[in-house]
C-alpha cells in the first residue's frame, strides 16, 4: 500500500508543539483539571475569566491554522463526501497497477516440450510418446531425444526407457484447463531455464517504484498535489498499455519499470489531498474505509476480470486505459489548499475554501478568513528563521538510532512478508483466481478490526501478536496436506499481515521525531520498496517445494514480531516533538507494560483539556503546514497506509 502531512494529519493528534507544553506546564500548576481522560480535578481552580484569558493568549502566539478553519467549513461536509467517493477510481488504479503483473505473467500448471513432428497425434499420444515420465506426472523441461518421425514409421506407441532425454528444442505446449488464456509468459515461453524472468520483471517493477517516489514526490513538492498525481496517472497508462504490445523480455521490463513508476503515487496523492481537507475525527474512516472497501472492491474483481477478457493484452490495455481519467483531475478535484498556503499562495487557498463553503452550505464571516491569512504568514515567517534537520540525525544519539533502525527492520519485515504472500497465491494448490479474490477480501476485516482495536491494544502488543500469528499460521500451511488445508492458513497469515502491514508506519510516524518525521517515514517506507524486490525471488522458491516461500514468510514474520517488542508503546503518551525528547521516549516503560492494563490517569501526562484538545487539533495542521515548507523530495514517500 505519502509524506509528512499524511503523517501528521493521521497519526499523530497528540503531539504537540514545544511552546505549547511550557503553556501546559505552566497552566497546570495553577488551572483547574478534570476527571475524564485522566485529569483529576482541583478546587484551586483558575475562574473562568482567566481560562479565557489564558485561550486568547494561546490563539495569539499559535495562530489560527488549518485545522481552526476546518471545524468553520465543515470537517466531512457534502465537498468532502465528494471527494471521498473521487478517491474510487484512483484506488482502482492502484491495485490494479500492483496486481496486474500477476495475472499477466502467470503460468499454467501443465506444460511440456512440443514435438513437431507429433502434431498429427492427440495431446496424450504426444505427451506418452515425447516426455519422460515421473511419479506419474510428465517432464515439463525435457524429451526423448530420437527420431520421431522415424519412431512414427515404425509404428511405435510406446517410449522406451532407455531413450536419451534432451532439454526441449522447439518451444513448449500449454493445458490451458487452470489458467484459460494465453499470457506473456506462454507466448515467450518463461519456463524452465527462462521461469526466473517474470520474477525479475517484478522487482524491476519495485526499482520503478522507488524512482517514482522521489520524482512524484519533488513534483509534489514543487508544483502542487495535483500535477504529480497527474503525472504519475499518465506514466502508469503509458507503461500500461505499451506492455500489451511487448515482444520481448526486456521491453516488458522497461513498460513494468514505467508502471512500476506509477504504484502508489497514483492513489497516494488523492489520499493525502482527501485527508488535507478532512477534519480530525473524520480521518480514520476516510483513511481505512478507502482503502478497506474501494482497494479491496478493486482487487477483487480483477481476477473476474482477467478471466472475462481471457486475453493478456487486452487485461493490460483495460486496466491501464482508465488511468487516462486522471487528466480530468484539475476539473473535479481542488489543489491543496495546506500546500498552496505553504507555498505563500494563501489567496488562492482561500479562494478554494470559499469554494468548500459555498457546497457545504455554511457561512463563514470574513474575519476567520483573516485569522488564517495571519496565520499562515505567522508560520511562513516563523519557518524561515527555523533549523532544517536532516534524516541523519536520527542516527546520532544511541536510543534513537537503536528505534530507527528497529522501524526499518521491522517495516522491511513487514513489507517483504505482505508482497510475499500476495504474490504466493498461485503456489498455494488451488485455483489462482478464487484464492486471490479469497486472500484480497481480508483486507476488508482487517483494516476493519484494526480501526476498532488498535487505540485500546496499542501498537506494540498488536504488531508483536499479528506478525507473529501470520508468520505461526505460514508455517503451518506447510504441515497440513496441500491444498485447501494449506490455503487456508496461508489466508489467515495474509489477513494477520494486512492488520501489522497497516500498524506499521503509523507506530514509524509516533515513534519519530517531529522535527524529522517526514524525512524518517520516508525513509522507511523507502527501504520496504528495497525489501519488497526480494519478495518475487522467494515466491519463485515454490518451483522447488510449495513450502520454501511459506517457510520463509513465516520465519521473517516471527522476527519481525518479536523485534516490535523492543520498541516503546506509543498510546497514550505525548509523541516525541525534537531529538531530545526522541531520545528518551519510552524510558519509564516497562518490558510487559501493556495498555489495557493502565489506568486512566496514566494513560497521559495531566493537562488543561483545552491545551490538550488544541494540540491534538494543532498538531495536525501547524506539523504539516511546517512539513510542506522544509519537506524535499525523498519525503513524499512518507506512509501510504497510516491508519
Amino acid at each position: 500500500m505519502p509524506p509528512q502531512e499524511h503523517n501528521d494529519i493521521h497519526g499523530n493528534e497528540n503531539d504537540s508543539s514545544s511552546e505549547t507544553k511550557k503553556n501546559n506546564v505552566s497552566l497546570e500548576m495553577t488551572s483547574s483539571g478534570f476527571s475524564n481522560n485522566g485529569f483529576v480535578e482541583d478546587n484551586n481552580n483558575r475562574n473562568n475569566k482567566t481560562v479565557n484569558e489564558e485561550k486568547k493568549k494561546v490563539d495569539e502566539e499559535d495562530g489560527f491554522d488549518f485545522d481552526d478553519l476546518l471545524p468553520h467549513i465543515g470537517e466531512f461536509g457534502n465537498y468532502q463526501k465528494i471527494l471521498f467517493l473521487l478517491m474510487i477510481p484512483f484506488a482502482f488504479f492502484v491495485a490494479w497497477v500492483y496486481f496486474s503483473q500477476i495475472f499477466i505473467t502467470v503460468n499454467p500448471e501443465q506444460y511440456w516440450c512440443r514435438v513437431p513432428e507429433l502434431e498429427n497425434l492427440t495431446v496424450e499420444q504426444r505427451k506418452v510418446l515425447a516426455i519422460p515420465q515421473t511419479d506419474e506426472s510428465f517432464a515439463k523441461c525435457s524429451m526423448y531425444g530420437v527420431n520421431f518421425t522415424e519412431i512414427l514409421l515404425n509404428g511405435t506407441k510406446q517410449p522406451n526407457k532407455e531413450w536419451p532425454t534432451i532439454p526441449c528444442l522447439h518451444g513448449w505446449e500449454y493445458n490451458f484447463t487452470d489458467v484459460p488464456y494465453n499470457t506473456i509468459a506462454t507466448d515467450l515461453d518463461w519456463v524452465c531455464e527462462n521461469s526466473t524472468l517474470p520474477t525479475i520483471a517484478q522487482a524491476i517493477f519495485f526499482c520503478g517504484a522507488i524512482l517514482g517516489g522521489l520524482v512524484f514526490g519533488w513534483i509534489a513538492d514543487r508544483y502542487g498535489r495535483i500535477p504529480s498525481l497527474v503525472g504519475t496517472n499518465i506514466v502508469g497508462l503509458i507503461g500500461g498499455v505499451a506492455t500489451a504490445f511487448c515482444t520481448t523480455f526486456w521491453s516488458f521490463c522497461v513498460c513494468r519499470f514505467l508502471v512500476g513508476m506509477a504504484f502508489d503515487n497514483c492513489f497516494t496523492m488523492m489520499y493525502i489531498l482527501v485527508l488535507e481537507y478532512v477534519g480530525p475525527k473524520w480521518r480514520t474512516f476516510v483513511a481505512n474505509m478507502s482503502i478497506a472497501i474501494f482497494f479491496t472492491f478493486a482487487a477483487c474483481i480483477l481476477p473476474w476480470m482477467a478471466l472475462a477478457l481471457a486475453d493478456w493484452k487486452l487485461l493490460s490495455i483495460v486496466t491501464s486505459a482508465p488511468l487516462a481519467l486522471a487528466l480530468l483531475t484539475p476539473w473535479f478535484v481542488p489543489e491543496s489548499a495546506r500546500w498552496l498556503a505553504s507555498q505563500g499562495k494563501i489567496n488562492k487557498a482561500i479562494d478554494i475554501l470559499r469554494k468548500f463553503q459555498r457546497i457545504n452550505k455554511v457561512d463563514i464571516k470574513e474575519e476567520i478568513y483573516k485569522k488564517f491569512e495571519d496565520g499562515c504568514n505567522a508560520a511562513l515567517k516563523e519557518e524561515e528563521n527555523s533549523k532544517n534537520y536532516s534524516v541523519l540525525d536520527l542516527f546520532k544519539t544511541p536510543r534513537l538510532r537503536k528505534v530507527t533502525l528497529l522501524l526499518i527492520v521491522i517495516w522491511m519485515a513487514i513489507s517483504l512478508t505482505f508482497d510475499g504472500h500476495v504474490r504466493n497465491v498461485g503456489s498455494l494448490g488451488l485455483d489462482i483466481f478464487l484464492t486471490f479474490t479469497i486472500a484480497s477480501i481480508t483486507e476488508f476485516p482487517a483494516d476493519t478490526l484494526l480501526t476498532v482495536i488498535l487505540d485500546v491494544w496499542g501498537r506494540r502488543w498488536l504488531a508483536f501478536g499479528t506478525m507473529v500469528l501470520s508468520g505461526i499460521f505460514s508455517i503451518l500451511a506447510t504441515t497440513v496436506p496441500y491444498g485447501i488445508p494449506s490455503a487456508t492458513f496461508a489466508i489467515i497469515g495474509r489477513f494477520a499481515v494486512n492488520i501489522s502491514y497497516n500498524i506499521g508506519l503509523q507506530y514509524a510516524a509516533e515513534l519519530l521525531p517531529t522535527v524529522v518525521r517526514a524525512q524518517g517515514v520516508a525513509l522507511i517506507h523507502i527501504m520496504g520498496y528495497v525489501s519488497s524486490i526480494l519478495a518475487p525471488f522467494i515466491v519463485y522458491l515454490a518451483n522447488i517445494s510449495p513450502s520454501f516461500p511459506l517457510l520463509i514468510l513465516g520465519g521473517i514474520g516471527i522476527i519481525g514480531g518479536i523485534l516490535a517488542l523492543f520498541l516503546p508503546e506509543t498510546l497514550g503518551h505525548e509523541l516525541p516533538q525534537n531529538l531530545q525528547d526522541g531520545e528518551n521516549f519510552g524510558l519509564d516503560q516497562k518490558f510487559l507494560e501493556f495498555p489495557c492494563t493502565r489506568k486512566k490517569e496514566e494513560e497521559i501526562k495531566p493537562v488543561s483539556p483545552y491545551f490538550r484538545k488544541r494540540s491534538s487539533l494543532r498538531a495536525s495542521a501547524r506539523a504539516s503546514f511546517r512539513g510542506q515548507i522544509r519537506s524535499n523530495a525523498i519525503q513524499r514517500k512518507g506512509s501510504d497506509r497510516i491508519v
